[in-house]
Formats: structure tokens, sequence, C-alpha cells
């Protein structure tokens, strides 16, 4: 592709452009976009350290309440540390992850308990805390085909998954399913693609493309013209959300699973942040400057809430 070009990412909601790419700032709505151009994902990335104690020392568990760490992790919650969200298309929802009352469809099990659960052409979703998740395409015979470490490759399920539990996310995206054998044999197509062969930036890229054959899921499949069609809806409480917009699906797949990496509670943590930002402390010699002269009333309080930038 010519000149390397360091790759577009961001530390926080922070550094995220707020601005009409027109140039042309409309006030109606949050809208903060992000480019991942030439920006390979994720899963090359090194895992999270595992948290500290408070002496700085490795493996600080959480606090049992009596000051003692618990005896064990607490075990994988997707409630916990998932990022509930919906995904628009000007207004069609192409994807829906969900976590209400009664749904099982996320629910997670060991890679021996998922063999019993997949079918050839389903896609599998591997996960795990501060790890990105990872999906794969299940072939038969106790086997998938999984975009990894840049290349793709044909592995058993059990290896694949590297311990993590897992489960089967062929509900997430609303498109319309390929045929089962057709997806078994996109994915089989390309097994032993590598590097500049790929097409795609990250596992659930390719594995969602070999079920549902649309050319958005590819790299570069669209045309960033500045029209941000796309919608990430983060869901904030059952009574909120905050949307953010994207020029292509590719640039929102790569947030969306950034979400999942760093967890629920950071994303909520980094939105409040960004929307409510802390405002200085005021001195008092500051006080005395901003007191009004005799005579005139003070400025009325700002309203709250009166610049919230979320969706109800």
């Amino acid at each position: 592709m010519g000149n390397q070009v360091e790759k577009l990412t961001h530390l926080s909601y922070k550094e995220v452009p707020t601005a009409d790419p027109t140039g042309v700032d409309r006030d109606d709505g949050p809208r903060i976009g992000v480019s991942y151009i030439f920006s390979n994902d994720d899963e090359d990335v090194e895992p999270q350290p595992p948290p500290q104690g408070p002496d700085g020392g490795g493996g600080g568990l959480p606090d049992g309440g009596d000051g003692l760490p618990l005896t064990s992790p607490q075990p994988y919650d997707p409630r916990l540390h998932e990022v509930e969200c919906s995904v628009f298309y000007r207004d069609e929802c192409i994807y829906q992850k969900s976590f209400a009352p009664g749904s099982a469809a996320l629910s997670t099990y060991t890679p021996e308990n998922l063999l019993n659960k997949c079918r050839p052409g389903d896609l599998v979703e591997f996960v795990s805390q501060a790890q990105y998740p990872h999906w794969a395409v299940y072939v038969g015979n106790f086997q998938v085909v999984h975009l990894h470490r840049l290349e793709v490759s044909n592995s058993f399920l059990t290896d694949a998954s590297q311990g993590r539990r897992g489960r089967v996310v062929n509900e997430l995206y609303r498109y319309k399913p390929l045929s089962p054998s057709a997806v078994v044999r996109n994915a089989l197509a390309h097994v032993g693609a590598k590097e500049r062969e790929l097409s795609w930036r990250n596992s659930e890229s390719f594995a969602a493309w070999c079920r549902y054959g649309k050319r958005e899921f590819k790299i570069g499949g669209e045309l960033r013209i500045g029209k941000q069609p796309y919608r990430l809806q983060i869901q904030l409480s059952a009574q909120r959300s905050h949307t953010l917009e994207f020029q292509s699906l590719e640039d929102l797949i790569m947030e969306k699973r950034r979400n999942d990496q760093i967890g629920r509670a950071a994303v909520l943590q980094e939105l409040a942040t960004h929307l409510h930002p802390a405002e200085p402390d005021v001195s008092d010699s500051d006080a005395a400057r901003t007191t009004p002269p005799p005579g005139r009333p003070p400025a009325p309080a700002r309203e709250e809430g009166a610049r919230e930038a979320v969706v109800r």
C-alpha cells in the first residue's frame, strides 16, 4: 500500500473527534466518529496484566470484606463485563446484544460443552475478561476455522478457545445468513491466507463475512465519503443510552470490540468523563473575582442535565 501509515487509534473518548466530517458542525445530538484506517486489530495485542494488589504486588483478588482476598475469582458474567449495545445502519437494526431478562443467548459454556451445541456453519465467540472476543466458524468434526495472528487457520474448537468460555452467536447480526454448506465453504476456502492476503481486520469480521457474505465486513468494503450511516448505541442504563456514529461497519466493529476488551465499567467511566468533565475547583480568589458587584443579581444556576449528551 505504499508508505506505511501509523495506525489510528485513541485512548479514550476525549480523543475522539466530534466534529462533522463535512466541516459543518450541527447541534443535532451526539456525533462521535473514529476511523481505524490501516489499523489491524486487536488480538495481536498482549493480554491485560492481572490486577495489582494494594501493595503493588500481582494477583490482587477482590477483597472478601474482612480484609482477606477471596479464594478464587468470580466466574465470567457477561452482564458484568460486556457492553449492551445495538448497531443501526440508517434506521435498520443490524446487530443487537441485549441483556433483557430471560435472555439466554449470551450464556457461555466450557469448550467441551460448547461442542454439543455447535452445528456446521455456526458462528462461535470465545470470551474472557480483559480480552478481545475471538470469533470462529464451526465447520464440523470438532473443528473451527478462524482468523488469528494474521492467518486463517483450521483448528480444533478446544484449541482455538485457549481455555476461554464460548457460545454460539448466530443471532447477534440480523443479516440473512447463507446456507450452512456455503458458510463452511467460505471458511475453508481461505485456510492458509495470511498477512497481505487477508481482507479482514479481525476474527469477527472474517467469521461474519463467511456466514453473511457481505462486503461491508471486508477491509475497504465501503467508501468513506463523509457520511456516517452507522450508529453504535451503547446502553448506559435501562432508560439511557449514548450513540456513536461511524462511516463504515468496519470502523464500528473495531470500536465495539475495543469496548468489549476494556470492559463495561471502563466504557461507562470513559463516557462519564467525556460527557461530564469535572469542573476545576474555585479558589477563594477566584470566588472573589466571580462575585457579582453590588446591585447586580447573581447568574442563574445551570439546569442539571441541560447539556447531557445522551439519547433517552
